[in-house]
C-alpha cells in the first residue's frame, strides 16, 4: 500500500518537529510526508528544510499565504499534491506511535474511512517533552496522560470488536483518519467555505456517508499522543454550513479539492 501522510500545521514548529521525527521513526514508513501549512512564518520553513535534508523519504512543504484560518483549503492543497493512493491525515500536535502507519495500512478498505483516537498529554508533561524534544510516549498507566485507555495498543482487539462498518456521528475528528484518495475526491474533499475552527470534520464526514462511504473505528490501533494546547470553539456560520449539508443530504461541496486538482487527476 502506497501512502501519503498529511500533517497540518500553523506556527508551532516546536511541536511539528516532534511529530515529524515520530513520523520518520515508523516501523512502516509512508511513501511521502506532506506538511499542510496554513501560512506559518519562516521558522516552520527552516525546520522542514532541516529535517528534509536528513529524511530517507520525500517531505513536501505545502504552504499557503496566511489569510486567517483556512485549514480546509490547506489540507485540500496538500492532498491534491499527494502522489499515492492512500491518504493518512494527522495534525501537527500529535506524536505517533511507531506502528501508526502500519495500523492504518493493515485496516485500509476501499469505500471506508478509518477513524482513530488519541491520547491527551497533560499540560506539564507537554511542556516537558517540548523542552526536551522527547518523542517517547509514556506507558498507558502513566500519570502524565488523561485518557489512558486510548494508550493501549492491541490490534487483535481492533479486529475483534471494531470490524463493523458504520455511519456513527460521534467523535468525528480528522486528526487521526485515513481514506483512499479516490473516495475523498468523490465528495470534493474538505469544504473551503469553512474559514474558522469547528464542524468542518463533521461536515466532511456527512458528505462521505451520503456518497456511500462508511466509517470504521480502529480503537486499540494507530495510537497518537496529543500535545496540550487550548481548544477552539465553533461559530454559528460553521454550524449553519454543517446543517445545510445534513438537511440537503449533500455528497459534494462546490468549494473543495477540485480547486487544486489538474484535469488529469
Amino acid at each position: 500500500m502506497n501512502t501519503s501522510l498529511i500533517i497540518t500545521t500553523y506556527n508551532w514548529p516546536e511541536a511539528l518537529e516532534l511529530v515529524l521525527h515520530s513520523a520518520l521513526a515508523q516501523s512502516v514508513l509512508p511513501n511521502e510526508i506532506i506538511v499542510a501549512d496554513d501560512g506559518s512564518n519562516e521558522a516552520t520553513k527552516h525546520l522542514i528544510s532541516k529535517i528534509t535534508n536528513k529524511s530517507s523519504i520525500p517531505i513536501i512543504h505545502s504552504w499557503q499565504e496566511d489569510k486567517g484560518f483556512r485549514l480546509a483549503r490547506s489540507r485540500n492543497l496538500a492532498i491534491a499534491k499527494a502522489s499515492y493512493e492512500y491518504i493518512v491525515c494527522i495534525d501537527g500536535d500529535l506524536i505517533l506511535h511507531k506502528e501508526f502507519i502500519k495500523d492504518h495500512i493493515e485496516n485500509a478498505e476501499e469505500g471506508v474511512y478509518l477513524q482513530g483516537s488519541r491520547v491527551f498529554y497533560k499540560r506539564e508533561y507537554s511542556k516537558k517533552i517540548l523542552k526536551n524534544k522527547n518523542i517517547m510516549p509514556p506507558l498507558f498507566f502513566s500519570p502524565y496522560i488523561e485518557n489512558w485507555v486510548n494508550a493501549i495498543r492491541i490490534p487483535v482487539l481492533t479486529k475483534l470488536f471494531f470490524s463493523r462498518k458504520n455511519k456513527n456521528l460521534r467523535r468525528i475528528r480528522s486528526c487521526n483518519f485515513s481514506i483512499f484518495k479516490k473516495d475523498l475526491i468523490r465528495v470534493n474533499g474538505f469544504n473551503e467555505d469553512f474559514v474558522s475552527w469547528g464542524q468542518e470534520d463533521s461536515e466532511f464526514v456527512h458528505r462521505l456517508y451520503s456518497s456511500g462511504v462508511y466509517r470504521r473505528n480502529i480503537k486499540f490501533s494507530a495510537l497518537q499522543f496529543h500535545i496540550y494546547h487550548k481548544q477552539g470553539s465553533s461559530n454559528q456560520n460553521n454550524i449553519a454550513l454543517l446543517n445545510n449539508t445534513i438537511d440537503k443530504g449533500l455528497a459534494w461541496c462546490e468549494n473543495g479539492i477540485s480547486n487544486h486538482l489538474s484535469k488529469n487527476d
